[in-house]
């Protein structure tokens, strides 16, 4: 069972984050996070109104992979002002009890957006292929979606058939709403 946190373990984070999550952020991340200490705590403050989400699924599997080879350090993840979007997919890949947030922090969950123009031109077997295509990355990238989804509310109160619905209009989660639904250990 690991210890409640307090503040003041929060005191020094080894990895702080603000911005969009986007590539030069995870560089950045990669490297504070080889440069932290090899045992005990280590905390990832993280601060962003949103950016790639494959970044952050390549971030948070750093997280979980860091996570499964050096179980003798804690990685912590705290979210500062706003975790919206992108930073709620990498915040998922902490475990529960490793997921804290400061007051007034808001975590904003939405589904993923999809900007596309699809032409189609040229014979119709090669157009019916097009937009095969399309659809197998739609439906590809909601079945990724959603296993973020999943490992956000796991261990929670919050199921799936009530996150998705609100998902489509952008959830907005105050930090103690956050507690009480079981998404993130506590409030610093």
């Amino acid at each position: 069972m690991l210890r409640p946190l307090v503040s003041a373990d929060f005191a020094n984070p080894a990895v702080l984050l603000a911005g969009e999550v986007d590539y030069s952020m995870y560089a950045f991340f990669r490297d504070r996070l080889m440069a932290a200490p090899s045992s005990g705590l280590v905390v990832i403050e993280l601060s962003t109104l949103g950016g790639d989400p494959e970044v952050a699924r390549m971030m948070g599997e750093d997280i979980r992979f860091n996570s499964e080879m050096s179980p003798e350090r804690r990685l912590v993840f705290l979210g500062k002002a706003a975790i919206y979007s992108a930073g709620a997919t990498f915040m998922s890949f902490f475990a529960r009890q490793n997921r804290y947030l400061t007051r007034g922090t808001r975590l904003m969950i939405h589904e993923r957006k999809l900007a596309a123009q699809v032409t189609l031109d040229g014979p119709l077997t090669t157009v019916v292929a097009s937009l095969k295509a399309k659809l197998h990355e739609i439906e590809h990238s909601v079945k990724i979606q959603n296993e973020g989804f999943q490992n956000l509310i796991s261990g929670s109160s919050v199921t799936m058939e009530e996150l998705l619905p609100k998902a489509t209009e952008n959830w907005y989660i105050e930090a103690n709403d956050a507690v009480s639904m079981g998404l993130v250990e506590g409030v610093i």
